[in-house]
């Protein structure tokens, strides 16, 4: 199957992702890997993006969508491939397109994970990471610290991060529902796109998510 993935931030789309590649037998193909992959292979694509990076510039549709055209080329990609991260903007939904129909190919679905915007927020906002070691995250709600303030592994101080405050989520997602949540609108005009609710726990909205694929 070939998929495109889409949701608001804290939607869970990179864990839901990580599932739907491995339950599907195909390759998670995310913008932020395809970047990594390129930037640390020095790839043409790779330093052209990385120029623009440097310069604090967005990086032009044309290279993220070279980068996504050439990892869908790619072998473990012929029987299909998820993208996560894009398209990002209707004129990469278009491109993809052209992509596709030069190779032959199509887009089977387009999966939106919907979340209320308040779930969102409450998501985000809430995250507390650790100052010792990123990697433990916690919850003020969903998963809270045995000590407020204090990380259960190693004792350090759990804080917010300044993307995850309040503010800045809303700020995100103005422009998702101003940049990307309109290529719903475009794939829903092909009959392409399969919306569920991304609340609940996570191997229950990839069970939901497989139900309404296969359907």
């Amino acid at each position: 199957m070939r998929i495109v993935l889409v949701g608001p931030p804290g939607a869970g789309k990179g864990t839901q992702a990580a599932f739907l590649a491995k339950n599907l037998d195909i390759p998670h193909i995310s913008t932020g890997d395809l970047f990594r992959a390129n930037i640390s292979q020095g790839t043409e694509l790779g330093l052209k993006a990385k120029a623009f990076m440097d310069a604090g510039d967005l990086v032009p549709d044309e290279v993220t969508i070279g980068m996504a055209k050439d990892r869908m080329e790619q072998p473990d990609a012929v029987n299909g491939f998820l993208l996560d991260g894009f398209p990002r903007n209707v004129a990469q939904a278009e491109a993809l397109d052209a992509v596709l129909k030069a190779e032959r190919m199509e887009l089977d679905a387009v999966l939106d994970l919907e979340v209320p915007e308040d779930e969102v927020v409450k998501r985000i906002a809430g995250r507390r990471i650790c100052r010792k070691d990123s990697a433990h995250v916690f919850h003020v709600t969903y998963n809270a610290p045995k000590t407020e303030g204090v990380c259960d592994v190693c004792g350090g101080e759990l804080y917010q991060r300044d993307d995850d405050s309040e503010g800045t989520v809303r700020r995100r997602l103005e422009v998702y529902h101003t940049q990307t949540e309109p290529i719903i609108d475009y794939y829903r005009a092909q009959n392409l796109v399969v919306t569920i609710s991304a609340l609940g726990k996570v191997d229950e909205v990839t069970a939901k998510a497989m139900d309404a694929l296969k359907k």
